[in-house]
């Protein structure tokens, strides 16, 4: 990861979060907000937002989730809503304390869920649009396989050890992570359909055509329900992180939609 141009910490009732800015600050130039998957910190975004502050001349902002990276602690397990509560209660503190005023919303798997479900029930005018990547929107039958197989890896490979050069607080990463969405009763539940029927920002939606933890079943989710305009890129030969598998052909995507959504504010 290339180095941040600040690093800080911002506090919340809940506990402290790490938090990174890289390019013009948010009073010089429109923003991306960096949305992490369900294992992921600030430091697994690679060279993203380097790229994109390069690229773009916007400024970009990322934190950990509690439980996550170098943020304080989150044990499980996570009530099963956690999702919402980070769209709807925490998300909006954090893009106060960055101080946000226009920005593009980048969510990755987890974080792109998150990011749908803050445009559908937060009226907030800072955004201008949505970057999600492999987004969960629908349970399929391969999100619990692969989340299945993520639990038996962590407990029988050197997973853990990998997984914890990211997480200060490796098992609150996991076990809130996994547990929840393995619950019977989350993965009975969990439907955004009425969420995406409610988001009225333009939105990106790009999935690896290989993705083990989901098809093309929820960008056409969200072609179908959104009200705001949706364009879909279906990425060949990528899998969960298409903006790391295939660089090339995903993130000139994402500059170009970001660019074009923040001249509309």
């Amino acid at each position: 990861m290339t180095r941040a141009s600040r690093e800080w910490r911002i506090s919340l009732s809940e506990g402290e979060l790490e938090a990174a800015w890289w390019g013009a600050p948010p009073e010089a130039a429109p923003s991306f907000v960096l949305l992490h998957e369900g294992l992921g910190c600030i430091s697994l975004w690679r060279d993203l937002p380097a790229w994109l502050a390069g690229r773009t001349g916007f400024g970009v902002f990322a934190y950990s989730r509690l439980g996550y990276g170098k943020s304080g602690r989150n044990p499980a397990p996570w009530p099963l809503d956690y999702l919402r509560r980070e769209a709807g209660w925490v998300l909006p503190r954090v893009l106060d304390a960055a101080e946000i005023r226009q920005a593009v919303l980048i969510g990755h798997s987890d974080g792109g869920s998150i990011a749908a479900i803050h445009a559908a029930t937060q009226d907030d005018p800072r955004i201008a649009g949505l970057v999600l990547i492999a987004p969960h929107f629908l349970m399929e039958p391969q999100v619990l396989a692969g989340i299945t197989a993520a639990r038996e890896a962590y407990l029988e490979s050197d997973f853990r050890v990998r997984l914890g050069r990211y997480h200060a607080h490796v098992d609150d990463a996991f076990w809130g992570w996994n547990r929840a969405w393995l619950d019977p009763a989350f993965a009975r539940d969990f439907d955004l359909s009425g969420d995406l029927r409610n988001v009225s920002k333009p939105m990106l939606v790009i999935q690896g055509e290989d993705d083990p933890y989901g098809t093309a079943a929820q960008p056409e989710a969200a072609a179908r329900l959104a009200r705001a305009e949706v364009e879909v890129a279906m990425i060949p030969g990528a899998r969960h992180a298409p903006h790391l598998e295939a660089p090339d052909r995903t993130r000139p995507l994402i500059a170009a939609f970001s660019e074009r959504m923040l001249k509309r504010i």
